[in-house]
């Protein structure tokens, strides 16, 4: 009998130690990911998930995309206003700031149009 005893103190010993041994992995892990500089696709997803969080307005397309001394600068369109037909829709252009993490730390609408109309021309008096 104190052959089984000595066999389930040896697995209480041996579960024990993985226990303590994860939490330590699992640290060192996320001390690599903090340490790490995220990917410019990785920014962008996460800041399109993070302005529809905050707006509840999904990101259609990216019209813009830049890293910055702080980090980074996106123009973000969205649908704002969804009308029948399609192309009378409201569309909006954002401006969304992060950091260099590619935490949101800012944005604000810098544009409202009609998804069907084009920007105007500006050039050469027309």
């Amino acid at each position: 009998m104190s052959n089984t005893n000595n066999t389930s103190e040896s697995q209480d010993s041996e579960q024990s130690s993985r226990r303590t041994r994860k939490p330590r992995q699992s640290q060192e892990s996320r001390q690599s990911q903090e340490s790490r500089k995220p990917r410019p696709m990785e920014v962008l997803r996460e800041a399109r998930a993070q302005l529809a969080e905050l707006t509840g307005m999904n990101a259609e397309s990216v019209s813009s995309f830049e890293q910055t001394e702080e980090g980074w600068a996106l123009e973000v369109e969205v649908l704002e206003l969804e009308r029948v037909p399609d192309t009378m829709s409201l569309m909006a252009s954002y401006q969304v700031e992060l950091d260099s993490e590619g935490q949101l730390t800012g944005y604000r609408r810098v544009r409202r149009y009609e998804r069907g109309r084009a920007d105007a021309r500006r050039s050469g008096g027309r």
